[in-house]
């Protein structure tokens, strides 16, 4: 205990004895400790926009299935499928941000300002939308408020509807026979009570494959101002409610029949409308085959 005392007085008296080289407060502090820890550098936010794909849940990518195990908060819409929110893990926070025609929950700039708030506190956010982020997703308003932020954030693609639609239906996007293009419209813009520009719309109709996101309650009017722009009573369309889920129905008609028909089937769900000659293309999938999740024996 004396050879202790000793040598720290011994310390202490040479760190007094050289003030050019050491203050005693330093001395102090280097030697005990100033009683504080080192500052802890702030967790950083990040956001992950993610395509959660068409409804079937064996079509999400397994980047965006990782980046959704590894999420502190996920954020989903309303088209993302239940066995999709289903691969949230339990200690993962869940919540729902979704918006449908008529049933609002939370408006666009909220949406935005949450996404902000939670990577600001520092949390890894995964913002889930159904199927592709750059098709019909309102992502730009959000990774412009990102932007604003200073928040890093990432973009994660996914199977848009149409694909998914194409693939679990057998209706072909496009045919060298009678379709070489293919154009994906929505029926509904910012402005509620704006309409596609049906001039264009109807030579579109014409020449390619036309898909219709979101168009179910105007499909009626869609037709009929096609009509007038000149295309065939006739011309093929079809309408694909719950495309790629066990519940996925098609219902196929022609302009002057698809909208009576879709009435009398009661579709209410997520529906694609095609219009296009390709529909008359369609070809036989066996969609048991793509449900049927047993494993196959090794050859």
């Amino acid at each position: 205990m004396n050879t202790l005392v000793n040598t720290f007085g011994l310390l202490f008296r040479n760190a007094l004895s050289q003030p050019a080289r050491h203050s005693t407060s330093g001395f102090l502090s280097g030697w005990l400790g100033n009683g504080k820890s080192a500052p802890r550098s702030k967790k950083e936010g990040k956001v992950y926009i993610v395509g959660a794909g068409p409804g079937d849940v064996e079509l999400l990518t397994l980047k965006a299935l990782r980046l959704i195990k590894q999420a502190d908060i996920v954020l989903f819409d309303a088209l993302v499928g239940k066995d999709v929110i289903a691969q949230i893990p339990r200690h993962v926070k869940r919540e729902y941000v979704g918006k449908r025609c008529g049933q609002h929950s939370m408006k666009q700039q909220e949406i935005s300002a949450k996404v902000v708030e939670l990577a600001k506190a520092g949390h890894c956010v995964v913002r889930l939308k159904g199927g592709d982020p750059a098709l019909f997703a309102r992502t730009c308003e959000e990774t412009m408020a990102l932007t604003e932020a200073n928040i890093p954030f990432a973009i994660v693609p996914g199977i848009t509807a149409a694909s998914g639609m194409s693939a679990y239906t057998g209706i072909p996007l496009t045919d060298r026979r009678c379709a070489q293009a293919v154009s994906f419209i929505t029926a509904h813009f910012q402005n509620p009570e704006k309409w596609p520009d049906m001039a264009q719309l109807a030579k579109n109709v014409a020449s390619q494959t036309v898909v219709v996101y979101m168009g179910l309650s105007r499909l009626s009017t869609l037709c009929e101002e096609l009509k007038k722009q000149g295309i065939a009573d006739d011309w093929p369309v079809a309408a694909v409610e719950n495309a790629t889920s066990p519940q996925q129905r098609v219902i196929e008609g022609t302009l002057s029949s698809i909208s009576e028909q879709v009435s009398h089937a009661n579709v209410s769900g997520p529906t694609l409308l095609i219009f296009g000659k390709v529909v008359e293309s369609r070809q036989l999938v066996n969609t048991s085959l793509l449900h049927n999740k047993q494993h196959v024996s090794a050859i």
